[in-house]
């Protein structure tokens, strides 16, 4: 614009004018960069100001700011008439309603998990967990699985190999936990009796994934030691259990079974409404038993003085059971239609 004072009163007018008949907001915001932006008209007149000569610069100076001024009143009266391009910027339709914020909730499995801890919090039980990876004597030993025993067997679970400590010759045999009730080992290594806790976690097996199976899942444990626990306490507490989560007419029996931590053992099957589809008169839903006393022996406990008990279940097959889920690889998928559905 050079030092031209006629040329600010011409760039005044003109863009007095190009505000006052702006008819858009897109329209205004090319006007606002023209004239307002770090390389406008305004901007660049200002800018200018220094280079004036001193005798010329106060009249110089007082225009441009007049203009400045001006200018900026004008856009900001366009903008309060025709809005902003944030309000209606191309491609959006102000006429469409608004797109629902859809509101995250827990997982169906974190759910079930939930609803199961809270029945036995109830009654006394606290909720413990434990590490994922886990040494051969949390995962075997103390739970009466000897060296050499089936479940051990390197085609049933998942073996890290992992650095000795300099004292050692070879490395230390570690292993993605296969059960829960290593959380329970941990926890008596760590507690003098009485001992109530309920232990949620996820579990590994190196299983083919199919419908009903999977490399990964979840199982919850429960188990209380004291003087003089019975068998006819664990069944008041599983009985108070399936009928709070399956319903008020569930009926229940003990069926024998086989556990290397217990003894005796049973398997707790069910009947009940809500598994009325399946057409089966039972349907079993859990193991449980007394704690075998060479497990009490392996964390210091005293058989003579301690007994106890302790359960397990599958989190998805309790789930899949519930929900009427045919497929326990839904749960791992990520698939929103089916877990907006809980």
């Amino acid at each position: 614009m050079g030092y031209d004072l006629a040329a600010i009163s011409n760039l005044l007018t003109q863009g007095l004018k190009a505000f006052e008949s702006v008819a858009d907001a897109t329209a205004l915001e090319e006007l606002r960069r023209e004239y307002l932006g770090g390389k406008g008209h305004v901007k660049a007149i200002l800018g200018g100001i220094k280079d004036v000569p001193k005798e010329q610069r106060g009249e110089y100076g007082k225009a441009a700011n007049v203009l400045n001024a001006r200018i900026t009143e004008a856009f900001q009266a366009a903008q309060a008439r025709v809005g902003s391009t944030a309000a209606a910027r191309p491609g959006i339709d102000l006429t469409k309603p608004g797109k629902r914020r859809e509101i995250g909730h827990a997982h169906i499995i974190t759910q079930t998990i939930e609803e199961i801890v809270e029945i036995f919090q109830r009654i006394g039980f606290s909720q413990v967990e434990g590490p994922e990876v886990e040494d051969e004597f949390h995962n075997f030993d103390a739970l009466n699985i000897p060296a050499g025993h089936p479940a051990r067997e390197e085609a049933d679970n998942f073996y890290l190999q992992l650095n000795a400590p300099d004292w050692e010759a070879k490395p230390v045999p570690m292993l993605l936990r296969s059960q829960t009730s290593t959380i329970q080992i941990r926890t008596m290594e760590s507690r003098k009796p009485p001992v109530r806790v309920i232990a949620p976690g996820r579990v590994y097996r190196p299983d083919t994934v199919d419908a009903t199976h999977h490399f990964m899942f979840h199982q919850i444990e429960g188990l209380a030691i004291a003087e003089d626990l019975h068998f006819g306490d664990l069944k008041a507490v599983l009985e108070l259990f399936v009928r709070e989560y399956f319903g008020p007419e569930t009926r229940m029996r003990f069926r024998p079974h086989y556990f290397p931590f217990t003894e005796p053992s049973a398997e707790v099957d069910i009947d009940c409404q809500m598994f009325k589809h399946l057409k089966k008169p039972w349907l079993e839903v859990l193991g449980c038993g007394m704690v075998d006393p060479n497990v009490l022996q392996a964390v210091g406990y005293d058989p003579e003085k301690y007994t106890g008990f302790a359960f397990g279940m599958g989190v998805e097959r309790i789930a899949m059971l519930k929900h009427r889920i045919g497929d326990i690889r839904h749960f791992t998928t990520n698939d929103m239609r089916f877990l907006g559905q809980f």
